[in-house]
Order: structure tokens, then sequence, then C-alpha cells
């Protein structure tokens, strides 16, 4: 899982190495956001307490913080994207309730997502390349492409 690092203010870059992945879980789970930035981490604390409460049970804590989300008045104001996963599972999560699992393994979320998305299913549909250099590429073209997305990487595998 990667992002980039960059934070935008309306049309002003105001930071470029913003760490928006992460590892829960005792190490086994990756979250990453999209979106403004406090919601973000709102989230990653949220999801990080379903995590325990369902001893790292990524699909369960998944649909629990999106029923949550969903229902939660408060909540519902976020205005962040959440993507999980484990060695076995992919999850989007949103504000409005949605919990999506990816066909193939691929997820793009956040400005840049739809990019980098489209750059690694066709890197891995025509490459012989590792998912590493899958994931670096694709989120290369997708700062090339994307103004509100950066090349400075955080980049976590499990």
């Amino acid at each position: 899982m990667a992002s980039d690092g960059q934070v935008t203010l309306g049309q002003t870059v105001v930071k470029h190495r913003a760490r928006k992945v992460r590892r829960l879980y005792e190490n086994r789970v990756l979250a990453g956001f999209a979106g403004t930035a406090s919601d973000g981490f709102a989230l990653f604390s949220r999801f990080e307490s379903k995590l325990e409460a369902h001893r790292g049970n990524l699909e369960r804590a998944s649909v629990e913080l999106a029923r949550e989300w969903r229902t939660d008045r408060a909540m519902r104001r976020l205005e962040a994207m959440l993507l999980v996963a484990d060695p076995g599972a992919m999850y989007l999560l949103s504000g409005t309730g949605d919990l999506i699992e990816p066909d193939d393994g691929i997820m793009g979320i956040g400005s840049g997502g739809a990019f980098a998305m489209a750059a690694a299913r066709a890197l891995v549909a025509h490459t012989p390349l590792p998912p590493r250099a899958i994931v670096e590429h694709a989120m290369a073209i997708a700062a090339d492409l994307c103004i509100y997305t950066n090349t400075s990487l955080t980049l976590e595998e499990l």
C-alpha cells in the first residue's frame, strides 16, 4: 500500500511528506486515507479500536466501522476515505456506508487514485514487475497526471 505525501489547502501545497499510510494491529494491517488530514487521523484511531475489539478481524472491523460511520451523526461529517488491507483482503470504506472489496486486489483513493489504479492494472497485466515496483511506477504515473499528487511516497508491505 502506498500514498503520496502531498497535503493541500485549497490550491496551495502546505506539506510534501505526510504519512497517509499506517501499520495497525501489531503491524498485521495496513490502513491509508485520502481526504482531510484530521479526519483521516480520526478514522485511523476509530478503525484501530474496531480492530482491537474484533481481535484483528479485518472484515468484521471494517463492517463495524462502515456501519458506525454511516449512522453516527458526527462521523458522517468526516471528509475522508479509508483503504484497509491485511494479507487476505482489502476494503475501501467511506462515510456513505461503502464497504467495497476490489475484484483484482487493486484499489486507489484520493485525487490521484484513479490514475494510480489504472496504471497498476496495466502494469499487472502487461509486465512481470513485482508488486512493490508496480506500486512505485503507478504512483509516479499518478503524480505526473494529478496536480494534487506528488512523488514523496510512503510505501508499506505486509
